[in-house]
């Protein structure tokens, strides 16, 4: 990934980008493109898209990045149907349902988009998406993110959930290049909010968060 790529891609600041990339925490550019390359020849049933915080009335960047590749995915012809995940962790709005909402309002089908909003981390949005997609009959399912939290699930992915499922780290070329066409429509976030809203961070202690962050909170006992 060249200083460029870094710089204008929708989900990190290049210095963090850099820190990243060169601690091995992230896939480099050539991984995502060759990870593209295999998700390109087949066409899932559904990816899964985590969430993340909806703050202030305004979609972050990295929420931007990750609704536009889940586009990109399904205008591809890659995705057919699309799982938002993740629920009222820290700002009271569904994150899952608002990433539908955006996405309904780039003009992808209603039919086609579903929400997860029991996940309350990144293990989780994985896990519940899962059994939820096997649940409504999918069968060829993916994970589409940035490539920093692919990255992070790979491991639990294989070892927890189904080596059949792939990944589809996003491909910052490609989200740099179609950047200019990207609309930033108005939505309707009040009827999203959670009554009685805890932000995690007051539920929890930090070693609980950080078990819930390893996949050590999951309720197996939801979407069977």
């Amino acid at each position: 990934m060249n200083t460029l790529s870094i710089h204008r891609t929708l989900v990190l600041p290049f210095y963090l980008y850099f820190l990243l990339m060169a601690s091995g925490c992230m896939f480099s550019s050539k991984a995502t493109k060759r990870y593209f390359s295999i998700a390109a020849k087949k066409q899932y049933d559904v990816i899964i898209v985590p969430g993340v915080p909806f703050e202030n009335g305004l979609w972050s960047r990295t929420m931007k990045g990750r609704v536009y590749w889940s586009k990109y995915l399904y205008d591809r012809g890659i995705a057919k149907n699309i799982i938002y995940s993740g629920g009222a962790v820290y700002s009271p709005y569904y994150e899952g349902k608002i990433m539908a909402k955006y996405a309904v309002a780039l003009g992808i089908p209603a039919t086609n988009v579903f929400t997860e909003d029991k996940a309350e981390h990144s293990t989780e949005n994985i896990y519940y998406s899962y059994k939820l997609a096997k649940k409504l009959g999918f069968r060829q399912i993916a994970l589409a993110s940035d490539p920093f939290q692919t990255k992070q699930l790979r491991k639990f992915i294989r070892q927890k959930i189904d080596t059949t499922v792939d990944i589809i780290p996003f491909v910052a070329d490609t989200l740099r290049r179609i950047e200019p066409d990207m609309i930033d429509p108005a939505i309707d976030y009040d009827e999203l909010l959670k009554k009685d809203f805890v932000p995690l961070k007051k539920r929890e202690n930090f070693w609980k968060r950080w078990r819930g962050t390893r996949g050590k909170n999951i309720d197996t006992s939801l979407y069977n």
